[in-house]
């Protein structure tokens, strides 16, 4: 028998959707949780183990610890802001079950293994990258030193095994709705642009795109696309739909679900018969005709990243896209009825009082369903962050998150100090969401959907509740600075 294993995404900060399947390791300014889906490969393969999900179950640090009492491994997913409560988590778990083994694992332990495995000797080895096989072998007895792609401590010194290989065949894993069905309550998990209950997937890992902010092909999936079989996604999306009559959406998560138009093509031919109602991720490239496919097999939206309304900007982050290929995909889902869900960044390189006004107006003119705005975040790993430190544009106190786990900006520029960058965040949904006609389609859903009505009431009450503890920082940041000498941004 396998050690007895706990697949754990870690309690953290309130409303904190921390790194197991989130794009954004942050509290949310609306509470909203994704599924942990890279847990869930894992514990699929190893008989007996259970995935917490701590976060949307709203399993305590306390309940956590005492659940751990009964496991003799534990594999953590962690994330650069919830490392340091990570640490101090799994210490008191080995307080109360030392002979516990504790992995790591994640983008920022993958980056960061050294400093992670000193700063916190509970921690038995991490894991570089993608995880699924090193834990499995370690459950079943193989010894540290074979396990390719780990990192662990021996008589002081960090010990490195050669990197492990991408996995190739993704249809050999297991299904992860199979696993979220024996461990998970789907109720729990609500992402307000998604119908609720949804349920969410990968057909596709890596991804081979170069944005230089993005976290998740630098640090763990890498850039090499791979891909499950059309037949293997239909096959998990039939017994899916019978596991929950009542789910009304799934959400394929891929960071590329239809980078290939061929592969979109075939795999829309083999959902259409399904029936169901699906969302997922998009880049503007993708053209209408695949377009088409998509919405004809049910597709209902997409989340986009546009990112910014400067092509400069664009340039510089090595986005692969232009405004006016962004504009004409936009316009071709409006007219096939896609939702879209855009994505924009302030704070990228280049970023001046301009760009972000123009990147404003950009949006307006898009006029796509609903928005997130996010501050740009440098994670150790990534091109950003590299770009950043060497030019001296952190922030001094490096804090990429407040007390709550909320968003901070941490990159400064020339003439754009941060606090005006996160100031810019509410200014921005201001002026897209307080336009007549945004603002008629949110009074309509609330009109004649009681549950819209509900959901949105209790959403405006979150997101002024976050504002107002950003406007705080912003008040409290320039009153610093207005009373301390001028000094150069740190580079690390």
């Amino acid at each position: 028998m396998p050690l007895k294993t706990l697949f754990l995404n870690p309690p953290s900060f309130e409303n904190f959707d921390g790194g197991a399947g989130s794009r954004w390791p942050a509290t949310r300014e609306i509470e909203s949780y994704w599924y942990p889906v890279w847990l869930a490969y894992p514990a699929g393969m190893i008989e007996g183990a259970r995935l917490l999900d701590a976060p949307s179950h709203h399993v305590s640090a306390e309940e956590t610890i005492n659940i751990a009492r009964n496991y003799e491994f534990l594999v953590l997913f962690t994330s650069t802001p919830g490392f340091p409560g990570d640490i101090r988590l799994v210490k008191k778990i080995k307080d109360v079950n030392p002979k516990i083994k504790i992995a790591f694992v994640g983008p920022h332990v993958s980056v960061l293994p050294e400093r992670s495995l000193k700063d916190c000797p509970s921690i038995d080895f991490v894991v570089r990258k993608e995880f699924d096989y090193a834990v499995l072998e370690f459950s079943q007895g193989k010894p540290l030193d074979e396990i390719l792609g780990i990192s662990y401590l021996k008589n002081g010194t960090v010990v490195h095994t050669p990197d492990r290989p991408e996995i190739q065949d993704l249809d050999s894993l297991p299904h992860v709705t199979e696993v979220y069905r024996r461990d998970l309550d789907v109720t729990k998990y609500n992402v307000p642009f998604l119908l609720y209950p949804y349920v969410s997937l990968y057909t596709t890992r890596g991804c081979p795109a170069q944005c230089t902010f993005c976290l998740w092909p630098q640090t763990l999936s890498g850039h090499p696309w791979r891909k499950r079989s059309t037949d293997d996604v239909a096959a998990e999306m039939a017994k899916a739909k019978d596991f929950w009559p009542n789910v009304r959406e799934f959400f394929f998560d891929d960071d590329t679900f239809n980078i290939q138009k061929a592969r979109t093509i075939e795999l829309c031919a083999k959902l259409k018969p399904l029936n169901f109602t699906w969302s997922c991720t998009s880049r503007v490239t993708t053209d209408f005709e695949t377009l088409k496919a998509m919405k004809d097999a049910g597709c209902r939206l997409l989340i986009v990243g546009y990112e910014s309304g400067d092509q400069q900007i664009l340039k510089n982050i090595k986005k692969g896209a232009t405004i006016e290929r962004a504009r004409q995909f936009t316009k071709d889902c409006h007219k096939l009825g896609l939702v879209v869900h855009g994505d924009f960044i302030l704070g990228l390189p280049g970023e001046t009082r301009e760009t972000i006004n123009n990147t404003i107006k950009f949006a307006k003119e898009l006029d796509v369903e609903t928005i997130q705005v996010s501050v740009a975040h440098a994670y150790p790993g990534t091109e950003l962050y590299d770009y950043a430190v060497k030019n001296g544009f952190m922030v001094g106190d490096n804090k990429m998150v407040d007390e709550g786990g909320h968003q901070l900006a941490h990159i400064q520029y020339p003439g754009l100090p941060a606090e005006e960058i996160l100031e810019a965040v509410h200014r921005f949904y201001d002026e897209y969401y307080f336009r007549p006609k945004a603002a008629f389609r949110i009074l309509y859903k609330a009109a004649f959907n009681k549950a819209d009505r509900k959901r949105l009431y209790h959403e405006a009450k979150t997101f002024l509740k976050v504002r107002a503890m950003r406007t705080k920082w912003v008040k409290d940041k320039r009153e610093k600075d207005d009373s301390t000498p001028a000094v150069e941004p740190a580079k690390a």
